[in-house]
């Protein structure tokens, strides 16, 4: 009898701990995110390194991703082909943050067959303006022009995909 009694108390052991690691990966997930912005977004237009402007708040025809990347960071290089992969389908704009001007930016995109809307952030203002404290990091405008999701760190394309529809989908209701 010792032995069931043994495993079931290492088994709890462990469950216990998985607990314990899970509440603290989620505390400090909610800490790095606890600045970011929510609601109307802090800034409604942006120029884009071609020139063009864009409203953040025109985006009628459903949900928009803005993606905070910056050409030095190894995990935005991860996060490459989820974006790409991502704007095929749904309107994306880019903030390339602390990544040069604008032909370093072309050239960063162009080396890596990205056609991406980009806007520059030589100096990291815009990325405070929206609360961040690192990139990557993501928002999801429903067509109303609100952020009704944020998230920092790698994610899934999955969880990018499941954010758009349902800021899509919360919106016509």
């Amino acid at each position: 009898m010792k032995p069931a009694r043994s495993r079931l108390k290492t088994l709890l052991w462990v469950l216990a701990e998985l607990l314990v690691f899970l509440g603290v990966y989620l505390g400090v997930r909610a800490w790095l995110q606890r600045d970011m912005a929510e609601g109307p977004p802090p800034v409604d237009e942006l120029q884009l390194i071609d020139g063009q402007r864009v409203k953040l708040t025109d985006n009628r025809d459903g949900p928009l991703l803005i993606y905070f990347w910056a050409s030095w960071c190894g995990i935005c290089g991860l996060e490459r082909g989820t974006v790409d992969s991502i704007a095929r389908d749904w309107p994306v704009l880019t903030v390339a943050m602390q990544s040069g001007g604008p032909q370093d930016i072309r050239a960063y995109l162009e080396r890596h067959g990205l056609d991406w809307k980009v806007v520059a952030d030589p100096d990291g203002r815009l990325a405070a303006r929206f609360g961040l404290r690192g990139v990557p990091a993501f928002f999801v405008l429903d067509p109303h022009g609100r952020i009704v999701s944020h998230e920092s760190g790698y994610t899934t394309e999955a969880g990018l995909r499941l954010r758009l529809w349902l800021a899509g989908k919360g919106a016509r209701n």
